[in-house]
């Protein structure tokens, strides 16, 4: 917002050629000519859209300081585009400049205000002493700098930092201990996750250890030609990214889920979906087409939740599951909290929305999806501590609920209770990676919402054909994807800090197999040996010694490492040396089905990097 301020010994205008957005007029406002005023010339802009509160709150603090300065309550209120190059949509610049000359009368101020929409001829005399001509920019979006205005925020941000709750830890007896009375040395992981809740700092300290590793293992690095937050994926992190998304896709798959695709961006000025994003906490992008304003979507929700509206539902297709594979999700992270793939402005995340007809069907679906998302977080391999949050009055009256999860997992989990209940959820579990700085971040998670069928009015037939809102799940069984490959790779980190050695799973390595031959001579040999196994295996033909090669796949945290040469040709025997130091022999039958275990119940895709080292390319610069 933009705001130029004179004190004036008059200003009079009147109007000349209305726009298509023009106001309707009285004669008596066709023109005016107003003395001893403070004359505010006023250019709403793009990025005030979606903050109307905070707009106006801003123009009333301004106004204060500098009329009570010149000691005036006279105020013209003058719309003038011409202070910015970057307006709003006239639409939303009507809406407020309505909306300031109410607020500023409710204030005590005699208020006049010039017509929307129109062109107007105006003369003007200031008075000329050093106050009479002052200007304001008001920043309402963008990342906070040292000297500049706070940001605003959607209203659920705000709110979230003025929630009152409680902590405590729920034991898998049921024990309900309070957090600050409870034992945490016997659980240190929990202890560090409780820690971080506490101190609600979301800034990155330092350089996490995940950043190093992404590029020494050229999985992922920042893109020069963007901002911090976002990323340009090598061959071999978009191997293990693409692994990851057709595992949940085919867990989901299974699980009765029908995939869908929504669009990126939707129309800030659409009722429900305005509603919805001041009960998000989250920033938004905002981008204009056409001259409509529009956001990018910080989740799947939006084109779901107009999807189901439009749908024709029977009690007897719930519970009904629709999720999408967003590959494109956006959200305005600030730039002290962008560390690495921990948090990023653009994300990868697979979204699923179950519509359930009552609370017993919605308690049950969630089991579920809490069984699913321990399944997935036992396939990356990562050690996590989970945390559930309730309003307090429904977790009065599902305690044993409570209790069930707690059992499920089998071991202490951080209670939060909520005093009142302000989010569209009632209650949600989160699993949380704590990483080598001691930073905590989400990965699964699934809420129960009890708005948004209604604000969206979705609904399906009951059996006496009766219409009903149903309950509505909201999961993303791994998370955003990207944080995934950050979540393994800092709990790798925590262990290269204990002096182990670190090492992906099996059905997620860039290079599952990798021969070594000792010399020229048995390339082609490992080259057919290499095409007999059904895993990602390469060869280092590269003209080095093989104690060199041996080192340098130590270092890509190769699963197997098998050295062959003519010993090995003749024995029709592997000697396979595992990520652990245990070298095993094998035969290539014996190889074959130890690789099969591995891969069971696992998508597989081939090398993404040509199969002989000496013709790869070095992608890091």
């Amino acid at each position: 917002m933009r705001l130029l301020f004179i004190h004036a010994d008059f200003m009079e205008f009147e109007t000349k050629k209305k726009t298509k957005f023009a106001e309707e007029l009285t004669e008596s406002t066709k023109k005016n000519r107003v003395e001893e005023a403070l004359v505010i010339f006023t250019s709403i802009e793009k990025e005030d859209e979606g903050f109307k509160d905070e707009v106006v709150k801003r123009y009333i603090d301004n106004l204060k300081e500098i009329s009570d300065q010149l000691q005036i309550n006279r105020v013209l209120i003058y719309p003038y585009v011409h202070l910015t190059n970057s307006p709003s949509s006239p639409e939303f610049a009507q809406e407020i400049v309505k909306e300031l000359e109410k607020v500023v009368g409710d204030q005590g101020y005699e208020v006049i205000r010039a017509p929307f929409g129109w062109y107007k001829s105006f003369n003007l005399k200031a008075k000329g002493h050093p106050l009479s001509e002052l200007s304001r920019e008001i920043r309402i979006k963008g990342v906070k700098d040292e000297g500049e205005e706070e940001e605003a925020l959607p209203e659920a941000l705000k709110r979230e930092k003025e929630l009152h709750s409680e902590w405590f830890v729920l034991t898998p007896e049921g024990e309900l201990i309070k957090a600050k009375e409870y034992d945490f040395s016997a659980n240190e992981e929990l202890g560090i996750f409780y820690k971080y809740e506490m101190g609600k700092d979301r800034k990155a300290k330092g350089e996490p250890p995940h950043v190093k590793l992404m590029r020494e293992l050229e999985l992922v690095d920042y893109e020069p030609g963007s901002d911090s937050g976002n990323f340009r994926w090598y061959p071999k992190g978009f191997l293990i990214k693409k692994l990851l998304e057709r595992h949940i896709a085919d867990m989901l798959r299974e699980y009765g889920a029908m995939q869908v695709e929504t669009p990126v961006m939707y129309d800030f000025s659409h009722p429900q979906l305005s509603k919805y994003l001041n009960r998000f906490p989250a920033r938004q992008y905002l981008v204009k087409s056409d001259e409509k304003n529009y956001f990018l979507r910080f989740a799947a929700c939006f084109g779901q939740y107009l999807m189901g509206h439009d749908m024709t539902i029977s009690y007897k297709d719930l519970p009904l599951k629709l999720y999408e594979l967003t590959h494109y999700s956006f959200r305005r992270e600030q730039s002290g909290e962008l560390s690495g793939l921990r948090r990023l402005r653009v994300f990868t995340m697979p979204d699923m929305h179950t519509l359930c007809k009552d609370l017993d069907q919605a308690k049950e679906e969630f089991k579920r999806q809490y069984e699913l998302s321990m399944k997935w977080m036992k396939d990356i391999d990562v050690e996590y501590e989970v945390a559930m949050r309730f309003v307090k009055d429904f977790y009065h009256g599902n305690e044993d609920f409570a209790k069930d999860l707690a059992k499920m997992i089998n071991k202490p989990v951080l209670l939060e209770l909520w005093e009142e209940r302000f989010f569209y959820f009632i209650m949600k579990f989160e699993f949380s990676v704590n990483d080598a700085l001691a930073n905590s971040s989400t990965l699964s998670t699934v809420q129960i919402d009890v708005e948004n069928t209604e604000l969206f009015d979705i609904s399906y037939v009951e059996k006496g054909g009766t219409k009903k809102h149903p309950l509505l799940l909201h999961a993303s069984i791994p998370g955003a994807i990207d944080r995934n490959l950050y979540a393994m790779l800092e709990r790798e980190a925590i262990k290269i800090e204990r002096g182990e050695k670190a090492e992906l799973p099996f059905w997620l390595s860039p290079t599952q197999i990798r021969f070594i031959p000792v010399s020229e001579e048995f390339i082609k040999d490992c080259e057919a040996l290499a095409n007999e196994l059904e895993a990602r295996v390469d060869i280092d033909d590269r003209d080095e010694k093989v104690s060199r090669k041996i080192r340098d796949a130590e270092k890509e945290w190769l699963n197997m490492i098998i050295v062959f040469g003519q010993k090995e040709k003749q024995s029709g025997k592997l000697p396979v040396r595992l990520r652990s130091g245990e070298i095993k022999e094998y035969t290539v039958d014996e190889l074959k089905r130890d690789v099969k275990q591995r891969m069971t119940g696992y998508p597989f895709e081939g090398l993404t990097l040509p199969k002989l080292l000496s013709i790869r390319p070095v992608f890091r610069g």
